[in-house]
């Protein structure tokens, strides 16, 4: 127990053993963002950034099929892992034979059944039309490529079977199908397109819209330099309210909102992306946990109490903090470190002095540590639309630096 009296959650050694696993979340979705293969700072799912650094030569993926785990790739063999030897590793962080490594080989193996969902057979994706490219994020059960469908760029998610965890498989067949069914229902400009799925007797695949702006995240980590007009930040912000608006209205809970799970598309409008539950786990092995879930999750969530389509509304909090200030939350703490605040102190994001108090208003209201008193996505679009009016006519020039990031963050 606090000084003051209050009481303090305690964290189960479950809890540290998820962030020890989730923590860096990284997005490439981090996973908070996933990490290329070749580095890449945090990508998004269905999304290339366009810097890169070193690679990890730590990560892995044990493959469980036999038939997997006896293919060999050109130039290199691919047993026990779909990543590449460090030996063939090119340029671009991938071999020359990345289009025949394990997991495309199987799905595009004209040998095996393609087949689809029963509900959703329209959906089943021709494999003949599909050209596979380069993967780009790098998961324990599965890949993230680049291709082509019908001369059109897409994403392409293959996640592999559990072949010897009946358990498991049978939970990511659910999980697979409640993405197929959540995508397939989604139709909106702000949510990433559906394009199809097939299943394979080793692998799932799901193909959608291909972001070339990469992830929001990436595109304020590309920034950190110079200030972020602010009404770009209004304008995609508005642009994610809208989006998660119409997934509530399908009684659709995203429950990962992120920086890192928002893609910019060609038109520079944003789409919400990775809102199904057959995420690409990510390896975090020799990662720090600068980026995680947990940085964007709502208190009720961290402690496994009973929650709502609230806590997509306490995310959307952080996100629009993110777009005012270019910063990634709670930079200067760790995953745990970050859930420990938010949970036992009340700590939020130090929002800057100058926000048009507008702005504070929506960013604390959404972030309540109360989810009664968390507003409804429909309200939040009315919101930032009157903050939109207010800031084009009073402060249109607007930009922010996280000045107030030299600061220690404080409770709201």
């Amino acid at each position: 127990m606090a000084q003051d009296g209050t009481p303090y959650y305690v964290f189960t050694d479950d809890f540290y053993q998820r962030l020890a696993a989730e923590g860096s979340d990284m997005s490439v979705e981090s996973t908070g963002s996933m990490r290329t293969s070749n580095g890449g700072g945090s990508v998004s799912a269905m999304s290339i950034p366009d810097s890169s650094v070193g690679s990890n030569p730590s990560l892995h993926t044990v493959l469980m099929h036999p038939d997997l785990r006896t293919r060999n790739a050109t130039r290199g063999t691919l047993s026990h892992s779909v990543v590449l030897p460090s030996s063939v590793i090119t340029h671009n962080g991938f071999g020359q034979g990345f289009a025949e490594d394990l997991l495309t080989a199987h799905l595009m193996d004209e040998r095996y059944p393609t087949e689809g969902l029963e509900e959703f057979e329209d959906w089943t994706i021709d494999l003949r039309r599909l050209h596979m490219g380069p993967p780009f994020a790098q998961g324990a059960f599965g890949r993230l490529y680049k291709g082509t469908y019908n001369g059109e760029d897409v994403a392409v998610k293959i996640l592999e079977r559990p072949e010897n965890d009946l358990q498991r498989s049978l939970l990511m067949e659910t999980q697979f199908h409640k993405e197929v069914t959540m995508l397939a229902k989604a139709k909106h400009q702000n949510v990433v397109r559906f394009i199809g799925a097939c299943r394979k007797p080793m692998v799932w695949c799901i193909v959608t819209e291909y972001a070339k702006g990469g992830s929001v995240r990436s595109f304020l980590s590309r920034r950190s330099s110079r200030s972020i007009p602010l009404k770009v930040a209004v304008k995609q912000a508005l642009d994610v309210a809208r989006g998660m608006e119409y997934l509530h209205s399908l009684d659709i809970i995203h429950r990962d909102l992120k920086s890192d799970n928002l893609l910019i598309a060609t038109d520079k409008s944003i789409k919400i992306a990775d809102f199904g539950v057959a995420r690409i786990e990510v390896q975090t092995e020799g990662m720090t946990p600068e980026t995680g879930t947990y940085r964007w999750m709502a208190p009720e969530m961290i402690q496994h109490k009973q929650y709502n389509h609230k806590v997509d509304v306490y995310s959307f909090g952080i996100v629009l903090w993110e777009l005012i200030t270019g910063a990634l939350p709670f930079q200067n703490m760790t995953a745990v470190q970050a859930a420990f605040a938010v949970v036992n102190k009340g700590v939020r994001p130090t929002i800057p002095v100058d926000c048009p108090p507008a702005l504070v208003e929506i960013m604390c209201r959404c972030w309540d540590t109360n989810p009664d008193c968390r507003p409804g996505f429909s309200h939040v679009v009315r919101l930032l639309e009157h903050a939109q009016v207010e800031i084009m006519t009073t402060v249109r020039r607007a930009r922010f630096r996280c000045g107030c990031m030299t600061r220690p963050l404080t409770s709201d």
